[in-house]
């Protein structure tokens, strides 16, 4: 589209007029900048002159700089040509992008619990406000605000046993890492209540976070898979397993596996299922233990059958005791019979 030539021309004044006018104002800044600006104003008022003016009228030239007059007939074609093209080229720096939500006042408002909005909308099931929420902050990190007790949105959605909202979260861009206040994930959470449509959902959305969950302990030391284990949820555990779980990482108090909490709860199906997934019968605890040590003293005779046939041979002997050790070199040690009433030899 041609640009008409009066338009051109009056953008051209503009130009010439703000560049005087910054060569006036900004006397004080750097020298070179400074004469650019006044080259440039100078320059462009030249042009502004009328060739035919100055050949009638040289006795008022002294007054060449303040005339506004559009000078149109002393462009040349090429000159206008230039002009047109350059301004065909201007380009306005666009504002930057503010993500959604982010400067909503609203998104800043928290209740004495350290609740949003969304976390209200999630814990009193208000489906609507909740979905209008996520989709004016799809990816916003005000998704992964904690209450607290250092939950998300996601957390309550696992608490509150919604699948829907659970998914909803996911893919309006919740992170799944997230842990509250015990080191527990929205999955650690979905193993413990026995949440099988969430437990679902969280296995099958942003599945590229999934490994490094299913191995994260919480703060008790326990992943995902010992705490569906203590709390007997036999189809969660095999699916962790089928997931990609370690069925033979250890809890961190004290060396445990799933196997040896199974054991401790005397939980005969647990152990049955547990060793079908392949779980090592002679996985030792940082004490030194088999689960097969720890069948001694407990009523259910069968879970000590089974381990007792699957247990290496050279494991199956009770590991002596620190204790023990020390109180038979107590007694064998003549320097442990002494006289406590004797004082300074006497």
């Amino acid at each position: 589209m041609e640009i008409p030539r009066s338009a051109v021309w009056n953008q051209r004044r503009y130009k010439g007029r703000c560049a005087a006018l910054s060569a006036h104002i900004s006397a004080d800044c750097d020298t070179a900048s400074v004469a650019m600006d006044v080259h440039r104003a100078s320059m462009m008022n030249y042009e502004d002159c009328d060739v035919n003016d100055m050949d009638t009228k040289n006795r008022k030239m002294q007054h060449c700089e303040e005339r506004v007059d559009s000078g149109m007939d002393s462009l040349k074609e090429d000159e206008y040509m230039k002009i047109v093209e350059e301004m065909e080229i201007l380009r306005f720096e666009e504002p930057s992008v503010i993500p959604k939500g982010t400067c909503e006042p609203w998104t800043q408002e928290v209740t004495e619990d350290g609740d949003t909005y969304l976390h209200l909308a999630i814990i009193h099931e208000a489906e609507e406000y909740a979905i209008q929420i996520m989709k004016q902050c799809q990816n916003d990190p005000f998704l992964n605000k904690q209450n607290n007790q250092r939950q998300t949105a996601l957390h309550l959605a696992v608490i509150t046993e919604q699948p829907h909202m659970v998914d909803r979260l996911l893919k309006a861009g919740c992170d799944p890492r997230l842990v509250d206040q015990n080191g527990n994930t929205a999955l650690h959470i979905a193993c413990k209540r026995g949440s099988l449509a969430c437990f679902s959902v969280l296995t099958q959305i942003q599945t590229q976070h999934l490994h490094s969950i299913l191995s994260f302990p919480n703060y008790s030391g326990h992943t995902c898979l010992h705490i569906a284990a203590i709390n007997n949820y036999l189809s969660i555990v095999e699916s962790l397993v089928q997931l990609g779980a370690d069925v033979d990482a250890k809890e961190q108090c004290s060396g445990r596996t799933s196997l040896h909490l199974a054991v401790d709860l005397q939980n005969l199906n647990l152990v049955h299922t547990l060793i079908s997934l392949g779980a090592d019968v002679n996985s030792l605890t940082y004490g030194g233990y088999t689960p097969y040590h720890l069948t001694f003293g407990r009523q259910n005779s069968e879970i000590q059958r089974q381990l007792y046939n699957r247990t290496a041979q050279e494991l199956r002997a009770m590991p002596e005791s620190e204790s023990e050790e020390s109180d038979e070199e107590c007694m064998s040690d003549e320097d442990c019979m002494y006289d406590d009433i004797q004082f300074c030899g006497r």
